[in-house]
């Protein structure tokens, strides 16, 4: 796995026209190949009258699932070129959809294989990205004064702060980098004068706050 990679922040809708025939693309987040056929089968929905609706996806921390669909195009036209878009862009958990309404005029192998990669190209230029990160949950009790400052601090260092539990004493969860984890738990030993509780968790990936 690894330790951080690229996807987008939402939806991403485009149109360019080559030759007459139009290329809509819709770029947009997935965490899963049932999320990304599901995106591929609205789009279809939303243009019964279109011929073709390529698509290409590439999902996981290392982009190790990748799959494209020409959907009716000459062989290797159309997912592909677009599939190699998503990984020269350096993306994943992402599905691309072009739907294309052919505008009578014939582009040839060569037409088409620049059509579809500078349709999803154009779109991930639009695209939003978003650093994912593989962090741990760890969970911090303080008391209420200490655990504000634990917290100040944190977001100071750029840790993610997470949700608390307010009871007796307070418990902020905090999603840092493994290496991370020694230096939460001696600033909290520090501020608490070692009464503090640090308990790591699960480890996960999370969007990363932009710098």
């Amino acid at each position: 796995m690894a330790a951080e990679y690229e996807t987008i922040a939402g939806p991403i809708n485009t149109e360019i026209e080559i030759s007459r025939s139009r290329f809509l693309t819709r770029l947009e987040r997935v965490d899963s190949e049932e999320a990304a056929r599901a995106v591929i089968a609205e789009v279809r929905a939303e243009h019964p009258r279109a011929r073709h609706h390529c698509s290409a996806f590439v999902l996981g921390s290392d982009g190790r699932v990748q799959r494209s669909n020409d959907d009716g195009e000459p062989g290797g036209t159309a997912g592909a070129p677009m599939l190699d878009a998503l990984v020269s862009a350096g993306l994943s958990d992402v599905v691309a959809v072009v739907t294309r309404y052919f505008g009578g005029v014939l582009l040839g192998a060569g037409g088409l294989t620049r059509a579809y990669r500078a349709s999803v190209a154009g779109a991930v230029l639009d695209a939003e990205r978003v650093r994912r990160g593989l962090r741990t949950e760890v969970a911090v009790e303080a008391s209420y004064e200490v655990a504000a400052q634990i917290e100040a601090e944190a977001r100071r260092r750029g840790y993610a702060v997470g949700e608390a539990d307010y009871g007796a004493a307070v418990i902020q969860r905090f999603a840092v980098a493994v290496e991370e984890i020694p230096q939460l738990a001696a600033l909290a030993a520090e501020l608490s004068a070692g009464a503090a509780v640090v308990v790591p968790g699960e480890a996960r990936y999370v969007d990363l706050p932009s710098t």
